[in-house]
């Protein structure tokens, strides 16, 4: 899907950014006859993230789905069962991004990702926005997706909006430049 792809362009960018990078996925909540009826497709083949990996890692960018402003149940049942790394400030220090796919204009580019900006807080994670070092975020040439939080794309009402190569660009673009300062925080 959405998130997928751009999990992509994002990983493209972290390796020219001299970064290695492991794309997985927090696990589903919904049954399967649930996502069913919604019509949702199949999941990606990646692994899912539990608390306990993410201490093996430098740092994070999570790509969030939007829903109504926001992120989904599923990254919020994820974000709960991480209150064990928070009590022993398993991620302290750690660098973190977000990136996000929402329907419409309104959809959320911006909210989406602060939403989940006080998770990060609390667990005491260096936020890592993508800022304006990208100039073609000021593209007006087409609609696209992304903000000074992270970057984006918009799925369209109905979801059948892939992202755009201008949306993938960008998304290498955060990913380098998530390197740079993931790699000065490890250091």
């Amino acid at each position: 899907g959405h998130i997928a792809t751009m999990a992509e362009s994002v990983k493209e960018g972290l390796k020219a950014g001299g970064a290695e990078c492991d794309i997985y996925q927090v696990a589903e909540t919904l049954p399967k006859e649930v996502l069913e009826k919604m019509g949702a497709p199949p999941k990606k083949e990646h692994p899912i993230m539990s608390p306990d990996k993410m201490t093996d890692y430098d740092g994070f960018i999570f790509g969030l789905s939007g829903r109504f402003g926001t992120f989904p149940a599923q990254m919020k049942a994820f974000m709960d069962a991480c209150g064990g790394l928070w009590m022993k400030g398993g991620l302290v220090g750690k660098a973190v991004g977000t990136f996000c796919s929402v329907g419409t204009q309104g959809g959320g580019q911006e909210t989406v990702n602060l939403s989940f900006v006080p998770f990060c807080m609390h667990q005491g994670m260096v936020f890592i926005p993508l800022g304006y070092t990208e100039p073609k975020v000021f593209s007006y040439d087409e609609v696209h997706g992304a903000s000074p939080y992270g970057s984006g794309t918009f799925a369209g009402p109905d979801g059948s909006r892939m992202p755009s190569d201008l949306e993938k660009e960008i998304a290498v673009s955060h990913g380098k430049h998530f390197a740079s300062i993931a790699a000065k925080l490890a250091a």
